[in-house]
């Protein structure tokens, strides 16, 4: 057996800063979904103290991303001097995100919030008070995104370039089985009805099993009518996983429907998900309604 590679994440602070208007939240919520303990517009003083909680709360493998931004004042000066002098007991990244003027112009005017640092006057005075501000931490950064020219699907792939695994990279799919009595799921990205197919409730010798059993298994899934279903259906699943990881989406719910969320949509989700681990995918099946009849 191989040794898995350790977490290149272990450890590591995040120090996320840049430009108004660059992308910090995006960056953020990206950090997050790829298991960062997330922070945002943290006075850097308090650093040491977010650091001290995690390691108490979550083991000091835990990695921590925090949003600074020029709100923080006076404090922004410790966040440099805390970086500098390694005051930090973890690894520290400081990741920058800037773009250019006219582009973060366009942005705040669309988000129509004026910049912190504007002091009543031009948007364009407020950004050059910002770059004068984080000049010093620019020119230190670990890594520089100019998101300029990226929308927040790109600037989110960027950001789990450098800093997810491969494993947080991959889209995770569950197939869910329900029983349409009991409602539909309201989280399924996909939903597909199994109450073409016989039910095996009609079959004494199955009636009280369920789709996880090998018996119920067989009568539903070796038909041919079961066996086309499948063979069409997860090649759509195949190519809308590819578009959702291309839009930064890491999470992809199939509902899978009977009467019951018994017999054939359980034994179909086991089926459907056997065949996408088969082709390679993160896919596992649940059963929300079995134990409900």
């Amino acid at each position: 057996m191989s040794t898995p590679e350790p977490d290149q994440r272990a450890g590591e602070l995040v120090v996320v800063t840049g430009m108004t208007g660059a992308g910090r939240s995006t960056a953020a919520k990206e950090l997050e979904d790829l298991g960062y303990f997330v922070v945002d517009n943290l006075p850097p003083s308090l650093l040491p103290d977010i650091v001290h909680l995690v390691n108490e709360d979550s083991g000091t493998d835990q990695p921590i991303a925090v949003v600074v931004d020029v709100r923080s004042g006076a404090f922004f000066e410790t966040l440099r001097a805390n970086i500098e002098q390694k005051a930090i007991s973890r690894r520290t990244t400081l990741l920058f995100l800037e773009a250019d003027d006219d582009v973060l112009v366009r942005r705040q005017d669309a988000a129509r919030r004026p910049h912190p640092l504007q002091e009543g006057g031009r948007l364009l005075d407020g950004l050059q008070r910002e770059r004068v501000v984080l000049a010093p931490l620019r020119g230190t950064a670990d890594v520089l995104v100019d998101t300029s020219n990226l929308n927040v699907h790109q600037l989110a792939s960027k950001i789990a370039e450098h800093f997810g695994t491969p494993e947080a990279m991959t889209l995770k799919i569950t197939v869910v089985s329900f029983g349409f009595k009991y409602g539909i799921p309201v989280d399924a990205d996909f939903m597909a009805d199994m109450r073409f197919l016989p039910n095996p409730y009609w079959e004494p010798d199955l009636r009280a099993m369920n789709g996880t059993d090998p018996d119920v298994s067989d009568y539903v899934i070796t038909r041919p009518d079961a066996q086309q279903f499948i063979d069409q259906f997860v090649p759509v699943i195949a190519t809308a996983a590819a578009g959702y990881l291309r839009e930064g989406k890491r999470f992809l719910t199939v509902a899978i429907g009977c009467t019951g969320g018994k017999h054939r949509s359980v034994a179909m989700s086991e089926a459907v998900a056997a065949r996408l681990r088969e082709q390679g995918y993160d896919a596992r099946a649940q059963h929300r309604d079995l134990g409900n009849e």
